[in-house]
């Protein structure tokens, strides 16, 4: 697959990316000649409206790992993959009704923070400095990864001026700080659903002219026609995908461990609604929630249709490498390449705003903790607002240098995005369980989640020899029931738990939702009721 954009892609490209890098930096430039604020720079403190905290969310989300990784699962095992996009949205409600008031009540502004709050500055310090290291050469590393790869496989050029124009691209918009970041993804999930959107009307129709008819319509019932294994949601044993996901723990198991860990206690997301007030960030949540409803139909309905055009007799030499092995990652780079003048260019803005949204969220939630919870704290305590706006920024740009550097190592892994998702769902069950036991359960220690934390990785990895054959979620779940356990029984033989001063003060009031937050999470949840009804 080599250059096939046109001029008019081009011009459609280029006119996306003056608008957002044209908006980032006029802000950057008012924002250098002000009073510069930390908490407006790191959390845009009450300048996101509800819609631009959940336009972000869904930007900072959405990058090559879904465009090019779940549509090819969708290519591989069908609709069953979007169970990590509509969990997703049922875990926002309960992040929104649940975790949301104890961050925003008690001013929490980054993770690290509400850690010292509730356990102690040593687990605080501790994990900081462990997300900086996950987030800047994992998380940031990998994103520039997959997505220069992306952007190499349809545009032509190479990887390396994929990469840095990628991470130029985030540095101009991150600069500007969260309030850029915030109003410049609402523009970015614009092009994302719009691109995204036209590559699936364009796919379905494609399938539905190989069966001599039209229409979006028609391609998606041919698709459950011919591909009908591709429409099941909970698989069963004998399903050769079922490790990758094992049946009801999409719904009553260790999936929730992941995305509460993701959704709930991730500095990257949860930034985006610390700086508002509840309603606002409830209502934000929940718009992201209905967005990620959507995420599907543009990530995953691709890659079932090029499955069942590859059935057909379409992209049989673009399908299979050299080896003759069919290789699902190519799916969405096949179909974006059937694209005309013009919707080409529009589908490549919506793949590069959505690796652009995350680098530059990753990248300013990296600039955060360090700012806020290392050099503030064991740097320079007396550091003014100007001085962290300015670290801050110091930061991201450091950090998209490592990344532009070793995101070519991870091309020596043999399964570099498949090792990233195992090494994150390593950690996942102790910083949930740290988490969950700091907010409801008022016994729970800084010498629990001090051990919590330190054998969550050690523990997992146990579990993976011990039993090789279990799903990895399986695992997970296992992982945190222990880790739960631990904590109670270390906080339990502590006389001192008793009356601990540091529990937080749980008001049951602070889980009150208004009439409409409460209608709009009815929807959703009756929505995904209805979709694992029709498709389990």
């Amino acid at each position: 697959m080599g250059n096939q954009l046109q001029n008019l892609d081009y011009l459609v490209f280029l006119a996306y990316f003056l608008i957002v890098a044209g908006y980032g930096y006029w802000i950057y430039q008012r924002k250098k000649t002000a009073n510069a604020s930390a908490t407006d720079f790191f959390l845009a403190e009450g300048a996101l409206t509800w819609w631009a905290i959940g336009a972000s969310l869904i930007a900072s989300n959405i990058s090559a790992e879904q465009f090019i990784g779940m549509s090819g699962s969708g290519f591989a095992m069908g609709l069953a993959i979007a169970s990590y996009e509509w969990m997703a949205a049922a875990t926002l409600l309960v992040v929104a009704v649940f975790f949301m008031p104890g961050y925003i009540t008690n001013r929490i502004f980054t993770m690290p923070q509400f850690l010292e709050k509730r356990y102690s500055p040593l687990v605080a310090t501790m994990m900081a400095v462990f997300w900086l290291l996950v987030y800047v050469f994992v998380n940031l590393t990998s994103i520039l990864y997959l997505g220069a790869i992306a952007v190499s496989t349809i545009s032509g050029f190479s990887f390396t001026a994929c990469a840095v124009f990628l991470a130029v691209f985030a540095i101009i918009i991150t600069l500007g700080g969260m309030k850029v970041i915030g109003y410049t993804d609402v523009i970015q999930v614009a092009i994302l659903v719009l691109g995204g959107l036209a590559t699936t009307y364009l796919a379905l129709d494609l399938v539905a002219q190989q069966f001599g008819s039209q229409g979006m319509w028609t391609g998606l019932g041919l698709l459950r026609q011919q591909a009908p294994e591709h429409f099941h949601m909970i698989f069963d044993e004998s399903n050769p995908h079922y490790k990758d996901l094992p049946g009801l723990t999409v719904l009553v198991g260790a999936m929730w461990i992941a995305n509460l860990n993701y959704w709930g206690c991730n500095q990257y997301i949860t930034q985006r609604a610390l700086g508002a007030n509840i309603n606002t960030a409830r209502n934000g949540l929940l718009f992201a929630s209905f967005l990620k409803l959507l995420m599907p139909i543009i990530v995953v309905i691709p890659g079932i249709a090029a499955y069942v055009l590859y059935q057909k007799g379409l992209f049989q030499a673009e399908m299979v490498n050299a080896a003759g092995e069919v290789k699902p990652d190519r799916a969405y780079p096949v179909l974006l390449n059937l694209l005309g003048p013009g919707l080409k260019g529009l589908s490549f803005a919506a793949l590069t705003a959505a690796i652009v949204a995350s680098l530059a969220g990753k990248a300013n939630s990296i600039a955060t903790i360090f700012t806020l919870d290392i050099y503030n704290k064991y740097m320079d305590k007396t550091a003014g607002e100007a001085k962290q706006v300015r670290i801050g920024r110091y930061v991201i740009i450091v950090a998209m240098i490592i990344a532009v550097l070793v995101a070519p190592q991870l091309q020596k892994l043999e399964q570099g995005f498949q090792f990233i998702q195992d090494f994150t769902g390593l950690i996942s069950p102790g910083v949930v369980a740290i988490f969950l036991l700091g907010f409801f359960w008022k016994r729970a220690t800084a010498n629990a989640a001090l051990v919590a934390a330190l054998v969550t990785i050690p523990l997992g990895f146990a579990f993976k020899a011990w039993l090789p054959q279990v799903p990895f979620l399986d695992r997970m779940g296992w992982v945190f029931l222990v880790l739960v356990a631990l904590m109670a029984v270390i906080s339990l033989v502590d006389p001192k738990s008793k009356d601990n001063p540091k529990a937080m003060r749980v008001d049951t009031d602070m889980f009150r939702t208004s009439p409409s937050f409460t209608l709009g999470a009815l929807i959703v949840i009756g929505v995904l009721a209805a979709l694992y009804i029709v498709f389990w």
